[in-house]
C-alpha cells in the first residue's frame, strides 16, 4: 500500500465505528478494525505486532490484508447483514393488506368488521397463508399503517361497478409502488387528481403561539386582534387543480378561477407533457361531472384515447381511494389555517410556494405523518 490516505473516525446511524479513508479525493466509509490493520501494515509493522495491537489472531490480521491486496477498498466496507428472512412474502402482505381494508361481506361473511381472529381464521381457510398469530397479525398490519378506525363519517358507495373500479385503482397503486410489474400496454405513470376548493378570501381558524390570555395577563396590553367579519366576499372564488405522482411523489398545482372540462382538460394537458407521449400515463380522479364523457360532450375521451392517457375513475361516494385526499389535509395543515389573505394573488402565491417547499421536504417527519393519518387508500 505505497499510496497515502487520510483517515478520520465516525459513528454510523447503529452506533458502530467507522473510518472515513480519503484516497485520491474520494471519501468512503469502512469498518474500523479491518481498515486499522490496513494501516498499521502500511507503516511496515509485522503481522504479530498488528495482531497484538488489535487484539485478535495472525490469521485474521492475514486475511485482512489478502482481501485487501485483492479487491482493494472494496474489502473495507462494512458487510451489514439482516436477521432471519421475513416469514411472509411482499405478495402474501399486500394480499393480507388488501382483505383487511375490505369488508366481511365482499367476501360472503355475515360480519360488519373484521377481529384479529377472524381475519386470521379467514386468512388461513383462503389459503393465503399457512398458519398466523394474532399478535403476528396485528404487527403486520401496523407495519402496513393499518389500523383500526372508526368509521362514524364514512361514505358508503352504491355503485354497481364498485368491486371492479376500487381493484383497478389498487392495481395502478400496485404499479406505482413497485409490488406489480404493468403488462405491456398500461400504464407506468400513475397521477392522483382533483381539485381543492373552492378557495375563498377568509378568515380561516388554527394556532399560533400567542401571550396567554385570562386573569393573569397585562391590564394595560391590547386585546388580541379579532377575526374580521366576511358578511360579503366580493372578490370570487379560486380552485386549485392538483395531481400527485406516486412514482415521482411530486406535487403539481395549478389555480384556476373556475372549474369546468377546458380547465380539467387543461391541466391533463399539463400533466401529459411531463412525460414522453410513448408512455402510457393514468389519471385517477372522481366522478365530477367535468371529468366525464358524456354523449354530449365527449372532449375527456377522445384526447385520453389520442394522447396514450387511461382515466381511472373512483367509484361514487369513495373519493378516499384517492390519494391526493391527503395531500390536500396537509396541504390545509401547512397554509391555509390560521391565514387571512387580502388577494387571491397572495393566497395562490403561498400556496404555490408550499408545494415547492412541499416536493422539498418529502420526509419531513410532521408532513408525513399527517399524510399518512390521512391517507385511507
Amino acid at each position: 500500500m505505497a499510496e497515502r490516505v487520510r483517515v478520520r473516525e465516525i459513528d454510523d446511524d447503529e452506533g458502530n465505528r467507522l473510518l472515513r479513508i480519503v484516497r485520491r479525493g474520494t471519501g468512503s466509509v469502512v469498518t474500523w478494525r479491518r481498515a486499522q490493520m490496513v494501516l498499521w501494515s502500511a507503516q511496515g509493522m509485522t503481522v504479530a505486532k498488528i495482531a497484538e495491537l488489535g487484539f485478535t489472531s495472525e490469521d485474521r490480521v492475514r486475511d485482512v490484508i489478502h482481501n485487501f491486496n485483492a479487491d482493494g477498498f472494496e474489502s473495507l466496507y462494512p458487510k451489514y447483514k439482516g436477521g432471519r428472512q421475513p416469514k411472509f412474502t411482499l405478495p402474501q402482505r399486500v394480499e393480507i393488506k388488501k382483505i383487511a381494508k375490505s369488508k366481511p361481506a365482499e367476501h360472503g361473511l355475515p360480519f360488519s368488521r373484521w377481529s384479529l381472529a377472524k381475519l386470521a381464521d379467514f386468512l388461513v381457510a383462503e389459503g393465503v397463508v399457512d398458519d398466523i398469530s394474532h399478535e403476528g397479525l396485528r404487527e403486520l398490519l401496523r407495519a402496513e399503517s393499518v389500523s383500526f378506525q372508526a368509521i362514524k363519517t364514512w361514505k358508503s358507495s352504491h355503485d354497481p361497478d364498485y368491486a371492479m373500479k376500487k381493484a383497478r385503482i389498487e392495481h395502478l397503486y400496485a404499479v406505482a409502488d413497485g409490488q406489480v410489474i404493468p403488462d405491456d400496454g398500461e400504464p407506468t405513470v400513475i397521477f392522483c387528481m382533483d381539485e381543492f376548493g373552492p378557495l375563498n378570501l377568509q378568515p380561516r381558524p388554527g394556532r399560533q403561539w400567542a401571550e396567554r390570555g385570562g386573569k393573569g395577563r397585562d391590564p394595560e396590553r391590547e386585546p388580541r386582534t379579532r377575526m374580521r367579519a366576511t358578511y360579503t366576499r366580493t372578490q370570487g372564488v379560486r380552485h386549485l387543480f392538483a395531481a400527485l405522482d406516486l412514482g415521482k411523489n411530486k406535487l403539481y398545482g395549478h389555480i384556476k378561477k373556475r372549474k369546468r372540462r377546458g380547465e380539467f382538460l387543461e391541466f391533463c394537458r399539463y400533466l401529459r407533457s411531463l412525460y414522453p407521449i410513448e408512455v402510457r400515463i393514468a389519471i385517477i380522479c372522481d366522478n365530477f361531472s367535468p371529468h366525464l364523457t358524456t354523449k354530449k360532450d365527449k372532449r375527456v375521451g377522445e384526447w385520453a384515447e389520442a394522447n396514450n392517457v387511461e382515466i381511472a375513475y373512483t367509484p361514487t361516494n369513495s373519493s378516499w381511494l384517492n390519494r391526493i385526499e391527503a395531500q390536500f389535509t396537509a396541504l390545509r395543515e401547512f397554509t391555509l389555517n390560521g391565514t387571512d389573505h387580502a388577494s387571491h394573488r397572495e393566497q395562490g402565491s403561498m400556496i404555490r410556494r408550499y408545494i415547492a417547499w412541499r416536493n422539498r421536504n418529502t420526509h419531513n417527519p410532521r408532513l408525513r405523518r399527517i399524510i399518512n393519518r390521512a391517507n385511507v387508500a
